[in-house]
């Protein structure tokens, strides 16, 4: 009887995914890729059961410094590694690099005391940009941390049996994260300046009144 009870009882999961790299242009000589982070889950840490953003890799090593910042005694999972002759037209080189993106997701993904940072689920679950989850995980907003997963979570949700609805769903993005390049032109370093994520007009207005707060490339800089 117990053994049927517990087999009723589902076990709690976090399935993740890295797919879908994008190269968009940031002016006429340098571009960059990002990828679709999906988050599909019954777990009781998350706000949201299931969410789909976008993310370049620069802001994959501001969240493992973060995370590593916060967590000292714990040895995180490595990054794939800066290509200084990473190519955005090199397939192969691409699917690497999202493999390696997914596998460090996955991994810290079942860390109970990793999942308290709230940074965290804010990359995973919201398109902040990296200078905004900085600020609503230090309490600098009037919005809480699970008000802004709410309100600024991907409105792209693809899940792996949704392939067909892809085409319709990627139009309800309104910002250019979602929008593919068709040039490869450009330079690219690896990736290795970080952006500020464009995100929606209503982003802006919750965080108009934020203090100044250090750029984005400091920040990220090994």
């Amino acid at each position: 009887m117990g053994d049927m009870l517990d087999n009723h009882v589902k076990k709690e999961f976090v399935n993740v995914w890295v797919r879908d790299p994008r190269i968009q242009k940031e002016d006429f000589w340098h571009s960059y890729i990002d990828y679709e982070i999906g988050l599909h889950t019954n777990s009781m840490c998350f706000r949201k059961k299931t969410s789909c953003v976008r993310r370049r890799y620069s802001e994959f090593v501001w969240l493992r410094q973060r995370l590593q910042n916060n967590a000292l005694l714990i040895d995180l999972p490595e990054l794939p590694s800066r290509n200084p002759f990473f190519s955005l037209n090199n397939t192969q080189q691409i699917e690497q690099r999202m493999e390696g993106l997914r596998i460090f997701l996955e991994n810290i993904s079942q860390n109970t005391l990793l999942l308290s940072d709230s940074r965290l689920h804010l990359f995973l679950q919201s398109q902040l940009s990296i200078a905004s989850i900085e600020a609503c995980a230090s309490g600098q907003t009037k919005y809480t941390v699970a008000e802004a997963i709410q309100r600024f979570s991907g409105t792209n949700r693809r899940f792996p049996l949704e392939e067909e609805e892809y085409e319709d769903k990627c139009k309800a993005y309104s910002d250019s994260d979602c929008e593919s390049s068709s040039s490869g032109l450009g330079h690219s370093s690896d990736d290795s300046a970080p952006r500020d994520c464009k995100t929606k007009a209503s982003q802006g207005e919750l965080f108009s009144s934020l203090p100044a707060s250090p750029s984005e490339e400091q920040q990220v800089q090994p």
